[in-house]
């Protein structure tokens, strides 16, 4: 009897154009025609004006493209503040002669292009919301509850996107190219919600995007990006359907010190479990306190607070993990609890811990 089996390989990174590693991939590894997405950890700010993650998202795109490969989910998150190790995960899938098991399931999923006008709107969860549930589809995951990550790469607006919309007579959520990026994101995340059964659509208003933080989804990870248009989706989780040592949990930290959840998360998987991949969301608490201390990451003026909370939680993850190629994803808006998020963690079965 057939199954699917995943493939997980984290790959360091000389710099947002090199490839190199991933292409040596190919020779004894992987077959390059099975490779479904990349999520990569750029060395760019991570803001509006990070070009590093075009930068290497058009390296993949050249590389793929030459060796015939169209489809590939390239998913670029830009910033590695403090000690975080600039990396590629590279997501592949195939069939294989073998019973289900219970294993890593992937599916991927892309949306139609979202006009500027509809970003951090209803409109923006509703179409993302479809593009989840299809990728859930897409991955043979029937069970909602064995989602354990959904990573969307969604889009933000620009000076020249916004002038477009008015000139169309249409008013965009926001004249500031920063704060779409949260909007974007948050709208994104709530979408994620809403696929997962999480929160009804109907619950939501636009006013409550990056507003009612009380709204989140449990295992959401969204990055917005210049380089894109539509929302490009990956879902990992598990299914019977699926072949292979690989295994996933995932934990929700409640604040940026919180490792007793994802210890207990790492704790699930295999004891005897080699450590893959580890994928997770950090945002500085807008409460301006963490563990009832207060932290300054939101009164810096020179340095934006995702990065603060970036290096921050890319620290308190190195010391559970014992690593630094971490793929930490700024702005945790409606994903996790305010000042927490999502950490999704891949384990291959068989070796020491």
């Amino acid at each position: 009897m057939a199954s699917l089996r995943a493939h997980v390989f984290r790959v360091p990174a000389a710099g947002p154009d090199d490839v190199s590693r991933v292409e040596a991939l190919f020779d004894d590894h992987i077959d390059v025609s099975t490779i479904v997405a990349v999520l990569g950890k750029t060395e760019g700010n991570g803001c509006v004006n990070d070009f590093t993650r075009g930068y290497a998202t058009k390296s993949f795109e050249r590389l793929f493209g030459e060796h015939g490969v169209e489809g590939v989910s390239i998913v670029m998150s830009g910033g590695t503040e403090g000690a975080l190790s600039p990396h590629w995960t590279v997501f592949a899938r195939q069939e294989v002669d073998a019973p289900g098991d219970g294993a890593l399931a992937i599916g991927v999923a892309r949306t139609p292009v979202l006009a500027p006008e509809l970003l951090g709107r209803r409109e923006q969860v509703r179409m993302v919301a479809a593009g989840v549930a299809e990728a859930i589809l897409d991955a043979g995951i029937e069970n909602v509850d064995d989602v354990h990550f959904v990573q969307i790469k969604c889009p933000l607006l620009t000076s020249q996107r916004i002038a477009e919309a008015e000139a169309g007579g249409k008013t965009t959520s926001t004249r500031d190219t920063l704060k779409s990026m949260a909007l974007s994101r948050g709208a994104s995340s709530l979408g994620v919600a809403v696929a997962l059964g999480e929160i009804d659509i109907e619950a939501i208003t636009d006013a409550d995007i990056c507003s009612r933080f009380d709204l989140y989804s449990r295992c959401a990870s969204a990055s917005s990006g210049v380089e894109l248009l539509d929302h490009e989706i990956i879902v990992l989780g598990m299914s019977p359907k699926w072949s292979g040592p690989l295994v996933v949990d995932h934990a929700v930290m409640q604040d940026a010190i919180d490792t007793h959840s994802v210890r207990s998360a790492w704790d699930r998987l295999p004891a005897d479990g080699k450590l893959t991949a580890v994928l997770a969301k950090a945002e500085p608490d807008p409460t301006g306190q963490v563990g009832g201390k207060r932290h300054t990451m939101l009164n810096d003026s020179d340095i934006a607070g995702t990065r603060h909370a970036r290096a921050f939680v890319g620290g308190v993850l190195a010391g559970v993990f014992g690593t630094t190629e971490l793929y930490v994803s700024g702005g945790a808006e409606h994903q996790g609890p305010p000042g927490g998020g999502p950490v999704a963690i891949i384990v291959e079965k068989g070796d020491l811990k």
